[in-house]
């Protein structure tokens, strides 16, 4: 690994979503290896996401910067993440951390050592390349998903999107840069096609797989504790175990809630199902029914299964050996997670870039089980207890083609390959525009 001159000072402006901020994280991580000084700004509510980060570095190299939560006349008082609401709140979270512009602005202006770049994430990018333009650095966009699932609406015409896409859309090809969580062996026909819209410059860098940092929220309780020494118990009899998990921002319908208990229960399959915490007190989601286990369900699988409620070590989770299949939304990092884990993907896309990233994993790569489709689809009980049955026969063509794209990933980050040497040149690149800053100055 190139360590480069240390001097260089990276800002990065994470989105607050679990699925943002980790591999934001991450890729600080690569880049302070490689010498580099890092600021993170957050907001006092998304500080502990660092804790991990924050152990592994010295303080002379990586710092925070909190920022109180800009207020915002559609997001309740004291919420800063977006679990805590559903998606349709994207704008309004990106319009409120816009201002953030000012004091960022009097803190770069009062710094000894100001930043030679801004890496920002990608729905940020509506307004910091604005702000890196008016203190005269770079703004760096960060990709956090495939080039796949953004090229779709990278080529459309400009005037059919809602302006806060428009915005956003223009804001990441106004960046002096683009680093994507993904790796060429997978995309490059689609980043050639992004490429190509870049008519100012050509500066595009996959750097994905971004490993998880070790240590990530890894506080782990009593009950996350006898989750793992039940898959322990479990690891005799090999993959037997399905892990059922629809990340931070979905909830289910009492329908769809009681479709999956019922496949749980028809399919006679060991299984640890995460069910994520309602929102509710926050005026948002007024169906108590949301996310609510169906009552004994719990008790008439006790033999054979665990249902976490809230967090969960998934990380921990995916990678032990008794887990076979992982039942999933479909999100990016879920997704490379349980590729890297080298668990078969059943995919149940619902919003946002799911849908495209089921597209590449299961009609392109095929290493992926389609199982079901939409936000509010209710999916057939007893096909899904099929499919999980199913799912855990270890000559399956997509668990075979899985194994093998998990050793493609990695090769691809490990010293030589293509992510680890794009990482190195966009590391390069942040230096010797830091050199050429202070040969101005």
């Amino acid at each position: 690994m190139t360590n480069f001159r240390n001097g260089v000072h990276v800002l990065m402006i994470p989105f607050p979503a679990s699925g943002h901020i980790f591999p934001l994280m991450d890729l600080a991580h690569q880049i302070l290896l490689r010498g580099l000084t890092v600021t993170i700004t957050v907001t006092p509510k998304n500080l502990h996401y660092l804790n991990s980060l924050l152990s592994l570095h010295s303080s002379s190299n990586l710092q925070t910067l909190v920022l109180p939560f800009p207020s915002h006349s559609s997001i309740p008082h004291g919420v800063e993440n977006m679990q805590d609401v559903d998606i349709y709140f994207v704008p309004d979270f990106a319009a409120a951390l816009s201002k953030l512009h000012d004091p960022l602005v009097n803190w770069f202006e009062n710094h000894v050592l100001p930043p030679t770049a801004i890496v920002s994430d990608m729905l940020l990018c509506s307004w910091t390349p604005l702000l890196a333009s008016r203190l005269g650095v770079p703004n760096v966009c960060f990709v956090v998903t495939n080039a796949h699932a953004v090229s779709s609406w990278w080529v459309n015409d400009l005037d059919s999107m809602p302006d806060c896409y428009r915005k956003l859309h223009l804001g990441c090809i106004q960046s002096w840069g683009l680093v994507f969580n993904s790796f060429n062996e997978i995309d490059n026909q689609k980043l050639k096609l992004i490429k190509e819209e870049l008519t100012e410059h050509d500066r595009l860098w996959a750097v994905g797989p971004l490993l998880p940092i070790k240590g990530r929220l890894s506080s782990i309780g009593e009950e996350q504790y006898q989750v793992m020494s039940w898959l322990d118990s479990c690891k005799k009899v090999g993959k037997s175990v399905v892990y059922v998990a629809f990340g931070t921002q979905i909830t289910l319908t009492k329908q769809q809630m009681e479709a999956v208990a019922s496949a749980l229960e028809e399919s006679m399959v060991r299984f640890i199902w995460v069910v994520k915490e309602p929102m509710k007190g926050l005026g948002i989601v007024d169906d108590d029914d949301r996310n609510v286990v169906p009552p004994g369900f719990e008790d008439r699988v006790a033999e054979r299964g665990v249902v976490i409620k809230g967090w969960a070590p998934q990380l921990a989770i995916l990678g032990h050996l008794a887990v076979g299949s992982y039942l999933t939304h479909c999100g990016w990092n879920s997704a490379l997670e349980g590729i890297l884990a080298g668990v078969l993907l059943l995919a149940w896309p619902m919003q946002a870039d799911h849908f495209h990233n089921t597209a590449l994993l299961v009609d392109e790569l095929g290493v992926a089980v389609r199982v079901c489709e939409g936000l509010e689809t209710v999916p057939d009980a007893s096909k899904l207890a099929r499919t999980l049955s199913g799912s855990l026969t270890m000559n399956l063509p997509e668990r075979i083609r899985t194994k093998k794209l998990r050793k493609t990933a990695l090769d691809s980050i490990r010293e030589g390959g293509s992510s680890y040497k794009a990482l190195d040149g966009f590391v390069e690149q942040l230096s010797s525009l830091s050199v050429m800053n202070r040969e101005e100055k």
